[in-house]
């Protein structure tokens, strides 16, 4: 018969529990479902064998975070050979991750097990385990946890290894809002000062224009030179300012009041207000994708790079990703349409936005797709695993992909990539080895600061220190470093 024993890690210590009879609990288990919910039945079904508390609050945090990662920190260790026999057969450790159950078995050579009616009864554990502990009661164990949870959660946003990732997840989300919330404010402006100068809306096309033009002109009726002079500065061409004063001398549109047209230029302040502040975001954004993954900016751009990015979740998970998920990234309903169908499945995702899906031919779109997202995987895994960013790399599989562009419409055969990727360390290591000149030099100035100091009978323990005795002009200086070299 199996002697079953289960492990219980608490906010405030572990424990292990043994339970009575585990074969036909094991066949039983309807019933013992039915016995977690009733204290004075799940006592008859398991008994306590040991507690070990933990001392403070950061030995609780550093015990959870090795068994999060599935680790067997020194105090369970300790604590499972004290309690759990290992030298009698068929005894089998119960836990709820099966990750920590291998690396126990491993350790301490304690045979683990994590299915059958082993979850029902570690519920039962923690549903009952203030009464099933003496001295822990329900109020101490709710602190314990609320502030083990706190100080867990706290580590696990400190130490987060994604955080500049997340930046760069959040600003491409605000941006493709803030496109979405300018579009829907330029056409309510438009269709607002429509009414009473409907010609503009075919002169100015672009809306963060027609916006700035608006709050200029206000009453069409009403256009001073001052006004002409500001107009040709927003619209940057005479031609197009000379047409707008043309065509508001002959609207037909209707007039308007001034409380409308208040109305109206508070609304144009504010859609220009948010276009500049969008120019302002995709600056920032291109200053951190220059940071965090220099080489898919310069392969893909910054913002279709930041979306597939945080469509992935991180930069490590989309370097995790193969070049197949990479290519699709972004079309998931479709791909399962056209499996569901058995239809043809999407060529591309979100790289759709990338220039290179748009110049190439239609015959040619789903190669040069394949094409593309190998190399952003390719370039997503440089970026997340060099230790000094650079785009050398980037750069290079760019100009492969313009390549390719051009070997399906003329037929040359482009470079091999093995030959193209030499290159590019070649000159990462260039470029490594110029930003590490400055030592040299700098140790040629300190060694020069030295000279001057010993010339002066000044004491510099930095040097002394060091033990650099060259100098024989001062042999004070000299006979000193000696004794504390020899010392």
């Amino acid at each position: 018969m199996k002697k079953l024993f289960i492990l219980f890690e608490h906010a405030s210590g572990y424990a292990v529990f043994r339970v009575k009879e585990f074969e036909e609990i094991g066949m039983l288990l309807p019933q013992v479902e039915a016995s977690v919910t009733d204290l004075s039945r799940f006592r008859s079904i398991v008994s306590l064998v040991g507690f070990s508390a933990f001392k403070t609050a950061v030995v609780a945090l550093e015990n959870i975070n090795c068994i999060s990662e599935g680790v067997v920190p020194p105090q369970l260790q300790i604590f499972l050979d004290s309690c759990v026999p290992k030298s009698e057969k068929n005894v089998v450790l119960g836990v709820s991750d099966p990750k920590l159950g291998a690396n126990i078995t491993e350790a301490l050579g304690i045979k683990c097990d994590h299915v059958n009616g082993i979850p029902e009864i570690i519920r039962g554990i923690r549903q009952h385990f203030h009464h099933l502990v003496q001295g822990l009661t329900a109020e101490s164990a709710s602190i314990a946890q609320l502030g083990l949870g706190h100080s867990y959660s706290r580590a696990k946003v400190k130490f987060n290894i994604h955080r500049v990732d997340n930046m760069i997840i959040h600003t491409i989300g605000l941006m493709d809002q803030l496109d979405k919330d300018i579009n829907t404010f330029s056409m309510r402006i438009r269709e607002w000062y429509g009414y009473h100068f409907p010609e503009l809306i075919k002169i100015i096309p672009d809306n963060h224009m027609y916006a700035k033009v608006t709050k200029i002109l206000k009453n069409r009726k009403e256009l001073p030179e001052e006004k002409l002079e500001a107009l040709e500065e927003t619209v940057m061409d005479s031609a197009v300012a000379q047409a707008i004063v043309d065509a508001s001398k002959s609207s037909m549109g209707m007039d308007i009041n001034m409380v409308d047209l208040m109305n109206i230029e508070i609304f144009a302040d504010r859609v220009i207000s948010l276009g500049d502040y969008r120019e302002r975001l995709a600056q920032y954004l291109r200053s951190k994708m220059s940071g965090v993954a220099p080489n898919l900016a310069s392969l893909i751009g910054d913002q279709t790079g930041a979306r597939l990015i945080a469509h992935a979740g991180s930069l490590t998970n989309l370097a995790k990703f193969p070049a197949s998920t990479v290519q699709i990234l972004g079309a998931e309903k479709a791909l399962f349409r056209a499996l569901k169908t058995r239809g043809n499945t999407p060529k591309f995702g979100l790289l759709f936005n990338s220039t290179f899906i748009g110049r190439a031919n239609a015959r040619d779109k789903g190669r040069i797709s394949r094409y593309l997202a190998n190399k952003c995987s390719m370039a997503s895994r440089l970026d997340c695993f060099l230790d000094v960013p650079t785009n050398v790399f980037g750069e290079k599989l760019r100009q492969q992909v313009e390549d390719r562009l051009k070997f399906f419409e003329t037929g040359e055969i482009p470079q091999k990539n093995i030959d193209v990727m030499k290159e590019a360390l070649k000159e990462s290591l260039v470029s490594v080895e110029q930003d590490n000149e400055e030592s040299p030099k700098k140790k040629k100035k300190d060694k020069k600061r030295k000279n001057d100091v010993l010339e002066n009978g000044k004491r510099d323990d930095e040097y002394i220190k060091n033990g650099d005795t060259e100098q024989t002009d001062v042999p004070k200086k000299k006979k000193k470093s000696k004794s504390i070299s020899n010392d």
